[in-house]
């Protein structure tokens, strides 16, 4: 069994990576795990914004799709549905896919290094 501080700080930094997601843009799973140096781990920032709702302060995970900009992350908003907070924010989506993808990407390891 992996241990549970590990995940914690793995997730903390994943959080501190989606904090500076621009309002307006997304980023993906994927973008995210190779920006932390850990490439293959996109399936776990999929489950730290799958238990960022749980969590005190609001995390925009709204703005994390998958590598195609299908809004893969939905199940994780019981409030305001991922399409319309993505909306809100000006991006156009279609049959909950980000239309216009890599105009709104934003990559982490681009703008961050």
């Amino acid at each position: 069994m992996k241990d549970p501080i590990i995940h914690q700080d793995f997730f903390e930094r994943v959080y501190d990576v989606v904090r500076l997601i621009p309002y307006g843009r997304v980023t993906s799973y994927g973008a995210i795990a190779r920006y932390l140096g850990s490439a293959q781990s996109s399936r776990m920032v999929g489950w730290a914004m799958n238990h960022s709702h749980k969590l005190k302060e609001r995390i925009p995970a709204h703005r994390v799709v998958n590598r195609n900009g299908l809004l893969t992350g939905k199940a994780f908003f019981t409030e305001t549905p991922m399409e319309i907070l993505l909306q809100s924010e000006g991006i156009e989506v279609h049959d909950e896919c980000i239309c216009d993808f890599k105009t709104v990407f934003w990559d982490p390891s681009e703008t961050l290094l």
